[in-house]
């Protein structure tokens, strides 16, 4: 325990202990923060900034005014001048593993036999397509395609949302 002099004269007694672990606290939850993606700048941001920059107003100026980096003005007014687009670039990532014909492949499967389960689905899928997943991802997938399982079968939304009306 450690006693120090706060605002005012004031006498504070600070625990060493509490104090680092509600630095570590603070730490964790700004690491948190930290990692979540911002979302990209909109186009007409963007090209007000550089219209702004053009009109002769300073590129440190700009990024104060706009509540963005300098680094961010300077990419914008670059890739203006190289010809380029202000659109935002697409975000890098890994492809879907089930293309499009992968999808119909599923949907058509589902209908012919909406009782099967997730991991004979992921089975049908390795064997037609030899693509490997997961019951979860199966899972996802189906969602995504609009289907919901009701009474140990996979039917469309729109059918559960009848059956669910007429006590289903």
């Amino acid at each position: 325990m450690r006693r120090c002099s706060g605002r005012g004269g004031t006498l504070i007694s600070i625990d060493r202990n509490s104090a680092c672990v509600n630095l570590q606290r603070l730490a964790a939850l700004l690491n948190q923060v930290h990692h979540v993606r911002m979302r990209a700048y909109s186009e007409d941001l963007r090209r007000k900034i550089v219209e702004a920059v053009q009109r002769g107003m300073g590129q440190s100026e700009a990024a104060l005014s706009f509540g963005v980096s300098l680094s961010s003005v300077k990419r914008y007014v670059g890739a203006l001048r190289k010809g380029g687009s202000l659109r935002s670039k697409k975000h890098p990532g890994s492809r879907p593993k089930i293309d499009e014909r992968g999808r119909r492949l599923l949907e058509s499967d589902v209908e012919e036999r909406p009782t099967l389960s997730l991991l004979e689905r992921c089975r049908f899928l390795e064997q037609a397509m030899g693509v490997r997943v997961s019951e979860s991802t199966m899972s996802r997938l189906l969602h995504r395609l609009g289907f919901s399982r009701k009474k140990g079968a996979w039917v469309p939304v729109s059918v559960t949302n009848g059956l669910e009306q007429l006590g289903g």
